[in-house]
């Protein structure tokens, strides 16, 4: 899947839902490519009833095809830890390594995080617009390397779910760690920083 350049992420559409799933699409033939599954605790459901989802833990663990169930097709993990104000956010690979995290910005204008690797070196940033619906994927130096940019899903669903629809370009011949913490980044505006 990592040697791909474009992502289609399409979030199902549920009532009352204290958990999200998206599914990872190819953009030009809708072939489901992999799934995005949050998988909070027990007791963090409960809590998301009365708590802001947004400072509680969660994990969501992304998959290869569109079983959500076989641990062996799990591809990489998104996990927030518990948080006031600026959430830290780990990517795992398969076997549960640290390949980078994220750390949102004290003070943007739009939403904004940026993307290290394990060894502490800034790769990338994402800087959103006002709206906080087109982002741009950012170098180290501040080059456009790519974007995740959402698409209209029809007045029905805009209006009454919170359910989203997002494109995800990244560069090409990136290397497949750059990749995975890139398409996480993607996957992370909406599933971790936005609900």
């Amino acid at each position: 899947m990592f040697n791909r350049t474009t992502f289609f992420i399409r979030e199902h559409v549920g009532m009352l839902k204290l958990s999200d799933t998206y599914d990872i699409l190819d953009p030009a033939t809708q072939a489901q490519l992999g799934i995005a599954k949050e998988k909070p605790g027990a007791l963090i459901h409960v809590l998301r009833l009365i708590v802001n989802k947004r400072m509680l833990p969660t994990t969501v663990n992304v998959f290869e095809g569109d079983s959500h169930e076989n641990d062996s097709k799990r591809l990489f993990s998104i996990k927030r830890r518990f948080s006031l104000i600026r959430p830290k956010v780990e990517i795992l690979d398969r076997q549960g390594n640290k390949i980078g995290y994220f750390k949102s910005k004290l003070i943007s204008i739009g939403p904004s995080f940026m993307v290290f690797d394990t060894a502490d070196n800034q790769v990338a940033q994402i800087k959103g617009d006002w709206k906080g619906w087109n982002f741009q994927l950012l170098d180290k130096n501040e080059k456009e390397i790519g974007s995740v940019t959402k698409k209209w899903a029809g007045v029905g669903k805009e209006l009454f779910t919170s359910a989203d629809n997002y494109v995800i370009a990244l560069p090409d011949q990136a290397d497949k760690n750059i990749s995975m913490l890139l398409l996480a980044a993607g996957l992370a505006i909406d599933i971790v920083y936005k609900e």
